[in-house]
């Protein structure tokens, strides 16, 4: 009988281990609405890219956001959140406190500072660059190859 119940168990391990893997799905970088959010509610814990535009049919924002997802694991990678505003009438806190004329992509620091504001699309690649040049990145590099 325990021989039975110990093959059984062998056979549904693979099973466990394969179902948790599939039940935490590695959370990369998140595009959504900016809303009511502020960007107090990120510090140190997420770079935020906000792009905004006067609206959701403007071709700049359209080609932003078709470039940021084309490359969700390089901004996962980087702890990039990406808010969207497209709404200039709603005065929302990020658009009141950013205060963009247009089309923006405006990039946020973890300390809460703007590190980059852009009136065209920019590439995930050129982000990347501009991210990884950050001290507290560089740190963060540092700390994972040393595994502190």
């Amino acid at each position: 009988m325990t021989r039975i119940l110990a093959i059984v168990l062998t056979a549904l391990i693979p099973f466990t281990v394969l179902s948790q893997e599939v039940a935490k799905p590695e959370v990369l970088a998140i595009v959504e609405p900016a809303g009511d959010s502020d960007l107090n509610e990120f510090l140190w814990t997420k770079r935020v890219i906000v792009v905004f535009a006067d609206s959701p049919a403007d071709p700049r924002y359209i080609e932003q956001i078709d470039l940021l997802n084309g490359e969700l694991a390089a901004l996962g990678e980087r702890d990039v959140l990406v808010l969207t505003d497209t709404d200039p009438k709603a005065l929302s806190p990020i658009r009141t406190q950013l205060r963009p004329r247009g089309f923006s992509m405006v990039l946020i620091g973890k300390d809460g500072g703007v590190k980059l504001r852009k009136p065209r699309p920019w590439s995930v690649r050129e982000i990347s660059r501009s991210i990884d040049k950050f001290p507290d990145r560089q740190r963060e590099v540092e700390d994972r190859r040393t595994g502190r």
